[in-house]
């Protein structure tokens, strides 16, 4: 039997918790194992529970989100973070992701969307919202994130450039799996070695590549 993922919900509306709760708990795979309404009690809470995932509201009261996370994940470097908003606001991408969460989502996603985005983070990859991922990837552009490599997609082989033209349209490795009829370990291993040839750090600089390049175009 596969051990559950623990799951600590961080958010000040109890009926968002709630609901949280409800989605989190309906699926074999992952339990909740506690709650938090502030930003002092989801650190206090996740160095007590230790858990696999916390579900991160950015506009905490006492302690906001995005110092939350970046209190939790220097503690706890195993413990992963997925930010959670009704506000997709660039500075709180951007800080969020800078603190150490692994993802940003807006709450208004669709229960599957959030599901596949919870498991996506808990296997180790980056999840980012597609309605800011755009504006990211202006902001990398436009010189308000750190540069990217100089590195060109010339390294890259055929199936790589297939598999980060994906990638940089929001898909997730499952999904990528399905649409290339591939293993899931199989692209995981594939968007290693991208990252690696292009001496990115992570999805995210790969997707900013990989529209500064031509590779993708915006709306394409």
């Amino acid at each position: 039997m596969t051990q559950e993922a623990s799951v600590l919900i961080c958010d000040d509306q109890e009926l968002m918790r709630a609901g949280l709760r409800l989605v989190v708990d309906g699926q074999p795979d992952l339990t909740v194992v506690g709650e938090a309404g502030d930003g002092e009690a989801a650190v206090a809470q996740a160095l007590t529970l230790r858990p696999d995932l916390v579900l991160m509201e950015v506009r905490l009261p006492c302690l906001d989100g995005i110092s939350a996370t970046e209190q939790v994940r220097a503690a706890l470097p195993r413990t992963q973070v997925l930010a959670l908003t009704m506000c997709d606001r660039d500075e709180y991408v951007y800080a969020s992701l800078r603190a150490g969460a692994s993802g940003f989502l807006v709450k208004d996603a669709p229960t599957a969307e959030l599901l596949v985005a919870i498991r996506s983070v808990l296997r180790g990859e980056k999840v980012i919202a597609p309605s800011v991922t755009r504006r990211l990837i202006d902001r990398y552009i436009t010189g308000a994130l750190a540069p990217l490599t100089d590195a060109t997609l010339d390294v890259l082989s055929d199936r790589e450039r297939e598999v980060l033209s994906l990638v940089a349209r929001g898909l997730n490795n499952a999904e990528i799996a399905g649409k290339l009829f591939l293993g899931e370990t199989t692209v995981k291993t594939h968007v290693a070695r991208i990252l690696t040839k292009l001496r990115l750090r992570d999805r995210i600089q790969a997707v900013v590549l990989a529209y500064e390049s031509g590779l993708v175009r915006p709306g394409g």
